[in-house]
């Protein structure tokens, strides 16, 4: 049963397609419905349970009526503990298909039953067993919001409670969170939850930093953000005159990152959900919502505090820049000086890139302004702004990470390269920045006493041209990430193991022997290093799953197809009189991403 229950979905598909024949109807009746009814082992029991919530989509309505009884008579406490955490793992999958068939009237019967067993577990086991019990909890939470709503006064104290009770480890606060997200979508459950919620978050972000478990505030915080950010409009009262001055002093006043950070992202979904609602609110001495977003912002990029403080304050100022807009005034300079002076002193790649992408952003919205701003304020070196922004935007493009970032970066540079050509801009022009490291041939191994004696050499050229070449390395980076993802999904694909081995294989011969097909499906690490190339785990870069930022899931350019639209420009780009003397700074890499789309 574990066997077959764990490769569940591979028996269901081949059965679907007539690959392999198996009685699954038999299997469930006469194997594990009939292990139900043997009193030989506790595990047994506990194993059948589960392995019958793993075959729902294939059960009659009469069959998963049967398994939903047993399952329910599980969670009696007069049940060995084995089988009531079986019995908890399998109402997950049972809810969790359900769902997915859109069937959960077969288990709204069962729902009081389960509730009242889940709480029971809940109050009695420790924090492994309870972490599953709230998994299943914020599951059946989904089923039914009628049922949900009608439950609220259980679900909600006891998630606070245990919220509170285990609030140093981060798996119960994560799962807490997940069950007040659920509660907050639902609208009736709303008012409830945050008049019992609120004050408790409310009271941890007040108490002093030595008074509470370590961790605590932000977690708290975490919380409100999640409740704010899944509140159907327009935020409660309680919202936004209790806990959204609260958060502001609490993120204003500590000296812990965590907070700061988690304080700035709560503010942010503020700002995204409820922009007008806060900048209408004032406090007793007439500062708004906005000024206290400000003054955390001004915090967030104080030279005098940790630089991992700002390391997510780049789409807090986006955030505020796209919402306020106009409202913001001189508070936009004051800003963006700030985030200058911090971009001095940032060493972490990640700081460096959340303070470039408020820039990027820019370039999307309001370039000319961004340009005359940058060009009416000293850079580190007292050259003007904009080359110091430009000479860190570049020399680390290629190491930014996010999908969604690294659209919004290359997009804004394939804009600053137009402008630059189309109006002929001397501000752009002028700038020469890093091109490529110069190599010794007769250097041979670079030791450490080789490098403090010769140190890096690179070429300078002209800012407009790196845009170019950064914009081609961008291209290849993201069609080997494709490449590579559509060849990993045609090998799992292949209907046997030995085949699709063979069919590796030969692809890898016929590789080593294709000269033309060498640079996008893969390359040396040398080769990467020697033409600059981007570095970047691509997998992870263009993971479509990963984001889950709601802000930038509303973006437009998080649905642009990067592929595409670099293909597209590109060609565009070379049918320009500038092209030819663009092309004559390429490489051979670049030239070969050039030619594989046709130029």
């Amino acid at each position: 049963m574990l066997a077959l229950g764990s490769v569940k979905n591979v028996i269901a598909d081949s059965v679907k397609n007539g690959r392999i024949q198996f009685d699954m109807h038999g299997f469930l009746t006469n194997v594990v419905l009939a292990d139900l009814n043997l009193s030989v082992s506790p595990f047994l029991l506990g194993r059948a349970l589960w392995a019958g919530s793993r075959f729902t989509t294939v059960m009659t309505p009469e069959l998963i009526q049967q398994f939903l009884q047993a399952t329910v008579s599980g969670l009696h406490e007069t049940q060995p503990p084995s089988v009531r955490i079986s019995a908890v793992r399998a109402i997950w999958g049972y809810c969790d298909q359900l769902k997915i068939s859109d069937c959960t009237r077969v288990i709204q019967p069962c729902l009081p039953s389960i509730l009242d067993g889940l709480i029971q577990l809940a109050t009695q086991f420790s924090s492994e067993v309870l972490t599953l019990v709230m998994e299943t909890l914020c599951v059946v939470c989904t089923v039914d919001p009628a049922f949900t709503i009608s439950v609220e006064n259980k679900v909600c104290p006891l998630t606070i409670a245990i919220f509170l009770k285990y609030s140093n480890d981060p798996v119960v606060a994560s799962l807490a969170q997940d069950i007040f997200k659920e509660l907050a979508q639902i609208e009736d459950c709303q008012g409830p939850m945050q008049m019992r919620l609120i004050p408790t978050l409310v009271s941890i972000m007040h108490a002093p930093s030595d008074k509470i478990p370590s961790g605590l505030c932000a977690t708290a915080i975490d919380i409100l953000t999640t409740v704010v950010r899944n509140t159907k409009l327009p935020l409660s009262e309680v919202l936004i005159c209790q806990a959204f001055p609260v958060v502001a002093q609490c993120t204003l006043h500590t000296d812990d990152n965590a907070t700061m950070q988690n304080g700035g992202e709560c503010l942010r979904a503020y700002v995204a959900v409820a922009m007008e609602q806060i900048a209408q609110w004032h406090d007793e001495q007439g500062h708004n919502g906005l000024w206290y977003v400000m003054q955390v912002v001004s915090q967030l990029l104080d030279p005098r505090t940790s630089e991992y403080t700002a390391a997510f304050v780049g789409r807090l100022v986006s955030t505020l820049i796209t919402k306020a807009g106009s409202q913001l005034g001189e508070n936009l300079d004051q800003i963006l000086r700030a985030i200058l002076s911090k971009m001095q002193q940032a060493e972490t790649l990640s700081v460096m890139q959340s303070l470039i992408m408020v820039f990027a952003q820019l370039v999307h919205n309001q370039l000319e302004p961004l340009l005359e701003f940058l060009c009416s304020l000293p850079g580190p070196t007292g050259k003007p702004a904009l080359e110091f922004v430009m000479s860190e935007w570049t020399s680390r493009q290629p190491l930014f990470y996010g999908q969604y970032e690294g659209k919004v970066s290359t997009v804004a540079m394939c804009k600053l390269l137009q402008h630059g050509i189309n109006t002929d801009d001397k501000r752009l022009q002028d700038i020469m920045v890093k091109g490529e490291e110069v190599f010794n041939a007769d250097e041979g191994i670079r030791t450490r006493s080789k490098a403090a004696k010769n140190p890096e050499r690179w070429t300078n050229i002209p800012l407009l041209v790196k845009l170019f070449k950064l914009v081609i390395g961008e291209l290849s980076s993201v069609m080997e990430a494709n490449i590579s993802r559509q060849s990993n999904t045609a090998e799992w694909n292949q209907d046997e193991t030995n085949d699709m081995w063979e069919d590796q294989g030969d692809n890898d011969e016929e590789d080593d022997d294709d000269d033309d097909d060498e640079g996008l499906a893969g390359q040396l690490l040398s080769d990467m290093l020697n033409t600059g190339g981007s570095i970047r785990c691509d997998d992870d870069y263009y993971d479509d799953d990963g984001e889950d930022d709601p802000d930038t899931l509303k973006d437009p350019l998080y649905q642009v197809d990067l592929q595409a639209y670099l293909t597209d420009y590109l060609r565009q780009f070379a049918q320009q009189p500038c092209y030819t003397p663009f092309s004559d700074h390429l490489n051979e890499k670049e030239k070969r991403v050039l030619r594989s789309i046709g130029i």
